[in-house]
């Protein structure tokens, strides 16, 4: 939920007019500040250094306390950002503070892609890699997976460099860390050729495919495969994004039984479909198809608090089922929930740590108390399945049942106490979660 603070001593007002340190939904505050917007790097490493406390705030699309601070906040977005495409590797260097739709079209006119993309391109490239960000597909991973190398500016303002190769014993720990190593500057991904998608969304999925089997297979049947409902026993909407290069046939009027939408449409109930990405199942390039939401609208409903939890992907229907015993509690409070698949990764912090996993996602009203009181019975259903939260997103769970599901959590504080021995990045909400 968003902190009671408000912005005290911030440096001046958001682009759109609100406290700077306030989230894209308004429904989080991350200060009380100052907010720093260094222009260089020798700015950022100056900074870095006298601070005895600080926090790196991304694009603001956090709904957790995760980028919160009561000291220093610093935003990368006036930094220089940079984006230097190696084609011959099909690698390329990005600011962190780049933008996944900038960063995608740069690369469509190379030949290149990103394999993956969360729901919204207006996300950073350093902010989601942090918190775990992941897309959609049984055979994507989270964003962070991409990450081959970093560079981030530690506690006494040191600029430092990792990779996958260099650093193979530590780098799983490095990328997807929460803040809690420094301020990454520079980030390297992998690419793969760029490809085309297209997609089309199915209404109505029958109620028998809603168990273990029925969802697996609608989860397996695209590149890529998104579920809205609203916990009425059925998904009102399926998302179904194929891959589309050469040309294949048009896409079929029905989906494991649900119907073709005879016209585009929004998840969230009484929104403009004119937000999300092209429905009309034409080919296009693989990013405009990726994402839900197009990068010049407002994403998602506006003000709202949002939380996820990852289960194995095995137990998808029966973790669904659990949670539907809670409905009446559940629906009075909903805008629609999503049900996605991610692949299993080997980084230390990543919710699909070692495990492929179903992601159940709920976006909420803002009504934050009510949704507070709510969550420990759907984390309560959650239980037999070992849910994992999203880092960025809002839950409950008690941090011991947190740490247990992290097997490598001992290792990542090693790290820790190695990279920022006098916590200078530490904030409440990762201590509380990670161990002090």
């Amino acid at each position: 939920m968003g902190a009671s603070s408000r912005m005290r001593g911030s440096t001046g007002e958001a682009a759109n007019g609100s406290r700077p340190g306030l989230s894209w939904s308004g429904t989080v505050d991350y200060g009380p500040g100052p907010l720093h917007r260094p222009t260089s790097l020798d700015a950022l490493r100056a900074l870095v250094g006298r601070s005895d406390r600080t926090r790196a705030l991304g694009t603001r699309h956090s709904f957790s306390q995760v980028a919160a601070s009561d000291a220093d906040l610093v935003t990368l977005e006036a930094m220089p950002g940079g984006i230097d495409i190696d084609t011959e590797h099909r690698t390329v260097r990005v600011g962190a503070g780049v933008r996944y739709g900038e960063l995608v079209l740069a690369l469509w006119e190379q030949g290149l892609a990103l394999p993956s993309m969360g729901s919204l391109p207006h996300i950073s490239v350093g902010g989601a890699s942090a918190t775990g960000t992941h897309g959609s597909g049984d055979r994507q991973r989270s964003l962070a997976s991409s990450v081959r190398a970093i560079e981030l500016v530690t506690a006494d303002g040191d600029l430092v460099g990792f990779s996958r190769e260099a650093d193979a014993e530590v780098f799983d720990g490095m990328v997807l860390a929460l803040g809690a190593l420094g301020i990454v500057t520079r980030l390297e991904l992998d690419l793969v050729p760029a490809f085309r998608m297209r997609q089309a969304v199915y209404l109505d999925l029958p109620p028998e495919q809603m168990s273990d089997e029925g969802l697996g297979a609608v989860l397996a049947s695209a590149y890529s495969v998104s579920m809205f409902h609203h916990w009425d026993g059925t998904a009102a909407q399926v998302w179904v994004k194929q891959e589309a290069d050469g040309t294949p046939d048009p896409m079929p009027d029905a989906w494991h039984g649900a119907r073709r939408a005879p016209g585009p449409v929004h998840p969230a109930p009484d929104m403009p479909p004119t937000f999300c990405t092209d429905q009309s199942g034409e080919p296009g390039p693989a990013f405009e198809v990726l994402p839900h939401f197009r990068m010049e609208f407002t994403p998602s409903s506006g003000a709202e608090i949002q939380s996820e939890y990852f289960v194995p992907r095995e137990h998808v229907g029966e973790a669904v089922a659990a949670v539907s015993e809670t409905v009446e509690r559940i629906r009075p409070l909903l805008i629609v929930s999503e049900i996605r698949s991610t692949a299993a990764d080997g980084l230390w912090l990543s919710p699909a740590h070692g495990r492929a996993s179903a992601c159940i996602h709920f976006t909420w009203q803002s009504r934050p108390d009510e949704v507070r009181a709510v969550l420990p019975e759907v984390e309560a259903a959650l239980a037999p399945f070992s849910p994992r939260p999203h880092w960025g997103k809002v839950f409950t769970l008690d941090a011991d049942a947190v740490r247990a599901q992290y097997p490598r959590l001992a290792d990542f504080q090693a790290l820790r106490d190695r990279l920022d021995p006098r916590r200078v990045f530490r904030n409440e909400y990762v201590d509380g979660l990670l161990g002090a």
